[in-house]
């Protein structure tokens, strides 16, 4: 329930935080339809990867140094396959922000 309410909290504050950057554009009176939802994708897209990496990476360690605490014999066996899991899940994020760039370069 506590991750659930974290994740809401997260998503608003996120998309409310994107409405405010571009508030002054609205205001304006661009009418540009699709830069505002692009500006809106790209914020959201870069917020759900972030907090999606951020959890993935959490288990991930935490599922390590489980296995650590159980066996401590195998340190060498489960650190190499953790760093590399969370090299490949921050990547990920990377990519998403990659797109989120792509995507506010079209505005």
């Amino acid at each position: 329930m506590k991750k659930t309410i974290i994740f809401v909290v997260t998503f608003i504050v996120g998309f409310l935080a994107v409405g405010l950057v571009y508030a002054q554009d609205a205001v304006a009176g661009s009418g540009n339809n699709a830069a505002s939802a692009l500006a809106i994708a790209s914020g959201l897209g870069i917020a759900i990867a972030a907090f999606g990496g951020a959890l993935a990476q959490g288990k991930a360690a935490a599922a390590t140094l489980e296995g650590i605490a159980r066996n401590p014999g195998a340190v060498s066996k489960l650190l190499t396959p953790m760093i590399i899991a969370l090299a490949l899940i921050e990547s990920l994020v990377i990519y998403a922000l990659v797109i989120a760039f792509l995507l506010l370069g079209k505005i």
